[in-house]
């Protein structure tokens, strides 16, 4: 059975960073877009940065650009997502995503059927 498996979140104070990991139980190549979902508490999820695996393309959410990085180690068979500056407005629970397909909205939330366990992120002074 084909896992994803988040790990890195943690509390931070507001102007840190961090770096999320998501293993992948089997290669990245055979993934088409991975993506990376947030929901906060008592919100819903939302798309925040999304991979082309094969052209390298990478797509963020309006209220992420600039800093948040996604990327990946296709030895390692792992995404990541580096957060800099982190917010109090970050805290929420942080979720890989990964699709076979071509898709067109790459942070949309059905688009993708893999998804993590999540892994949680706290930002406060």
């Amino acid at each position: 059975q084909v896992q994803l498996v988040e790990s890195g979140g943690g509390s931070v104070q507001p102007g840190g960073s961090l770096t999320l990991s998501c293993a992948a139980s089997a290669s990245l190549y055979t993934y088409f877009y991975m993506a990376w979902f947030r929901q906060a508490p008592g919100k819903g999820r939302e798309g925040v940065a999304s991979l082309n695996m094969i052209g390298g393309g990478a797509y963020y959410a309006d209220s992420v650009k600039g800093r948040f990085t996604i990327s990946k180690d296709n030895a390692q068979n792992t995404l990541y997502l580096r957060i800099d500056n982190l917010k109090p407005e970050d805290t929420a629970t942080y979720y890989c995503a990964a699709t076979p397909r071509a898709i067109r909205r790459y942070l949309g939330l059905d688009e993708y059927g893999l998804w993590g366990q999540g892994t949680q992120v706290t930002v406060s002074p």
